[in-house]
């Protein structure tokens, strides 16, 4: 541990041997890591037509809803150029292109590829997606970019991912067992693996936030605040479909995946909950008044929270989307 940190630089330059050994925990190698084409169907083999008909025949009594969650989860994954570009943007982090932050950003990122080229693929041979739809939602969400409100504060982006990559997990988990329970032992697969790799990446950034507290306590319990204050909004927020207004189609996205429990009021009360426990929060010391303040309020925050997701209801089915047909 270190004493006296002046800056968020500091403490960034101070974790880089942290980051360098966990590297290997937390990510694969390229040799290491499971590809699409180890899940999928291989259009070199002679029985490919017929595999692609079973695909299709367990892929046909899919819910609707779970279609759309599906779909919206493929849309999240294939923006990864705009996630790649946000983490580059954070302030105070080393940029020299051998750093541990610099390859833990590429080696981050090229894990996280697979995963878009995956379920676009699946989705594709199923035959009940519009996929020009799809692409468009795609290709908007790159474009239209996102406000995380982490400010560019290594901080404040670090307590983002330690939140959505637990919830991006949680979800890909839950689309897994659904998919199963309706037939689709395929999917469940698929479903599986990308859940696995975002259970990592969860573990690495809630690891560099308890890292962080250990170095600059007070700052860290005021960023965590902060972004609670403004509420974790998930990278798909701006999510749209072709001649519909932005801000729409997240909302039912978000309705389909309450209805069928992929994501939910709760599981965010969790999430956070689990955050609390995870970074020790009672036990940290050296807070000034403020961070007093700030612990005070976010320890108290997920039974408030709970209270008020308990009164929530299930939202009707009252949408069709552009990518299903």
């Amino acid at each position: 541990m270190i004493t006296a940190i002046a800056s968020r630089v500091e403490v960034m330059k101070w974790m880089e041997d942290f980051v360098h050994e966990k590297m290997t925990e937390f990510l694969k190698s390229v040799e290491d890591s499971w590809q699409p084409a180890d899940l999928l169907p291989d259009a070199r083999m002679e029985n490919f037509f017929e595999e692609v008909k079973n695909l299709q025949e367990r892929a046909r009594d899919l819910s609707y809803d779970l279609l759309a969650v599906l779909v919206g989860d493929t849309i999240t994954e294939e923006a990864l150029p705009t996630y790649e570009s946000w983490l580059m943007s954070i302030k105070d982090l080393p940029t020299n292109e051998e750093s541990p932050w610099m390859r833990w950003n590429r080696a981050w990122t090229a894990e996280e590829n697979r995963h878009g080229d995956l379920l676009n693929k699946y989705l594709y041979l199923t035959g009940r997606i519009n996929m020009r739809e799809m692409e468009a939602s795609t290709q908007y969400l790159i474009a239209d970019g996102f406000d995380l409100q982490t400010d560019n504060d290594p901080y404040r982006a670090f307590v983002y991912t330690s939140f959505q990559e637990t919830a991006t997990n949680l979800s890909h988990r839950r689309v897994a067992q659904i998919a199963k329970k309706q037939g689709d032992g395929m999917l469940a697969k698929l479903c599986g693996y990308v859940a696995s790799d975002e259970a990592r990446h969860a573990k690495a950034y809630k690891a560099f936030v308890g890292k962080i507290f250990e170095a600059d306590p007070n700052e860290m319990m005021l960023a965590f605040e902060d972004m609670m204050r403004k509420k974790i909004v998930m990278p798909a927020h701006y999510m749209r479909e072709l001649g519909v207004d932005m801000g729409k189609t997240f909302g039912h996205f978000t309705d389909a995946a309450q209805r069928i429990n992929v994501y939910t009021a709760l599981d965010y009360t969790d999430i956070l909950s689990d955050l609390v426990k995870e970074w020790k929060l009672e036990t940290v010391s050296g807070l000034n008044d403020a961070g007093e303040r700030a612990r005070d309020y976010l320890t108290a925050l997920p039974d408030r929270l709970k209270r008020v997701a308990e009164r929530m209801r299930s939202p009707q089915l009252e949408y069709k989307f552009r990518w299903i047909d």
